[in-house]
């Protein structure tokens, strides 16, 4: 198997994690833009970091095929190890899908005939097109994010820079929109944050198809995750800064933003470089998630043919064509709504993964870490703590939909783990 180098693994982490500022357009009128930008600071201090910092030692530590879902499973054992495996593929089906669909929706930008089942069409399409690039393999999905985040950053670079000659109004103004319920303020601009900043540890999955994991992947950190914040934090405060109208945020509206600070050609280079975030991020999804089902498959929860591997390419290619025709009939267009349910999962696999961190270095502490969690005990509190806190909230104060669904499919976890462990004893 072919292994994916530095430079492009570094941008397959990017496109997982971010892919570009697209999609937290809604944070500025549920939150306020005030409190929009506090929280592309603060937010990662309480779960990107520790998350990354989790991600590093372990990914050192423990360098294999299935990451995260490896080291729940030898910190925690059997049960919990599948919770993770099973959230996290569960939570790709919200996402896959959503990015289709918006790749699709800003087609119709330039093709307004392209509805009903032509919209869906297309969406297809494009998930069938990312599947067969993930089965060609990560050399391939690494070549294929530089080219589309290079893309993306490239308006993006010059939006902020024309952005900021036009600085006429105060960008944390005002900081919570007036009159808004407090579910709606805290709780679903909360989950676009969180979502915002998650993946960090997703990557560690496909470990075993990377150069040199125990030195690439805390480099790949420590590049991605400040570009990260500055993707989100940057162009967001100039926009506001230069044109004052918080009100009018909507999906999508960059381009808009783009459009009226640099006129026409702007606003089409921003459009394009929305339409590919989506192919991007679904992309890395794709890489990232696939090789859940086909390392569970390994450990007997699922059927062997899902982690058969390509005769030329090595990759999981039945686990990859499942998952793509699961996105695209799970294609929906609610994607606020579905963020929010796929915030509960995430929680799962971030809590149980940063609590690895704990349970190995008790149970594993002469286990060999090229990188370690730094400032010692108070490190390890840290990285464990600010997620656990940041969960709290973030469901204490979730929104009535996705209190009402988001346990369902945290709950099925458990449900399948019995029901699979009682096919792998009766096989």
């Amino acid at each position: 198997m072919r292994k994916a180098a530095l430079l492009p693994f570094v941008f397959v982490m990017y496109a997982y994690a971010t892919g570009g500022p697209f999609g937290l357009e809604d944070m500025v009128t549920t939150s306020g833009p005030g409190l929009t930008l506090l929280y592309h600071l603060f937010i990662p201090l309480f779960w990107c970091i520790p998350v990354s910092l989790v991600a590093a030692e372990l990914t050192t530590a423990i360098p294999v095929e299935g990451g995260f879902y490896r080291w729940v499973r030898a910190a925690f054992g059997d049960f919990w190890g599948f919770q993770a495996g099973w959230w996290n593929w569960s939570a790709s089906f919200l996402l896959g899908g959503t990015y289709a669909v918006l790749t699709a929706d800003y087609l119709t930008f330039f093709f307004p005939g392209l509805v009903g089942w032509k919209h869906y069409a297309i969406a297809v399409v494009v998930i069938a097109l990312i599947g067969y690039i993930n089965v060609r393999g990560i050399q391939m999905v690494g070549a294929v994010a530089t080219v589309l985040e290079i893309s993306i950053l490239l308006p993006i670079v010059a939006l902020c820079g024309i952005a900021a000659t036009k600085w006429h109004h105060n960008p944390f103004s005002p900081l919570v929109p007036p009159h808004v319920p407090p579910f709606q303020v805290f709780g679903v601009g909360l989950a676009l944050g969180l979502w915002l900043y998650s993946g960090y540890e997703q990557v560690s999955s496909v470990a075993e198809e990377v150069q040199n994991p125990q030195r690439n992947y805390p480099i790949a950190l420590t590049i991605v995750v400040p570009l990260s914040i500055a993707t989100y934090f940057l162009p967001t405060m100039f926009s506001l800064a230069a044109l004052g109208d918080w009100q009018k945020w909507h999906t999508g509206y960059f381009s808009d933003a783009a459009r009226l600070i640099g006129g026409p050609w702007l606003g089409f280079a921003m459009t394009i470089a929305a339409m590919i975030t989506n192919l991007s991020l679904l992309n890395a999804t794709v890489l990232t998630s696939t090789r859940m089902p086909s390392t569970m498959a390994d450990d007997g929860y699922f059927p062997s043919a899902f982690s058969s591997r390509h005769p030329r390419y090595g990759t999981p290619w039945i686990a990859i064509i499942a998952s793509s025709i699961i996105y695209a009939l799970l294609a929906q267009k609610t994607m606020v709504q579905l963020l929010t349910v796929y915030v509960w999962l995430r929680i799962g696999v971030t809590v149980l993964t940063v609590l690895s961190s704990w349970r190995l270095r008790k149970t594993q502490p002469d286990l060999a870490r090229p990188f370690r969690i730094p400032w010692g005990r108070a490190g390890l509190l840290y990285v464990i703590v600010a997620p656990l806190v940041m969960s709290v909230v973030a469901l204490v104060g979730s929104d009535p939909f996705a209190r009402k669904w988001g346990p369902f499919p945290v709950l099925l976890g458990p449900v399948m783990y019995f029901v699979l462990r009682r096919g792998k004893l009766a096989a």
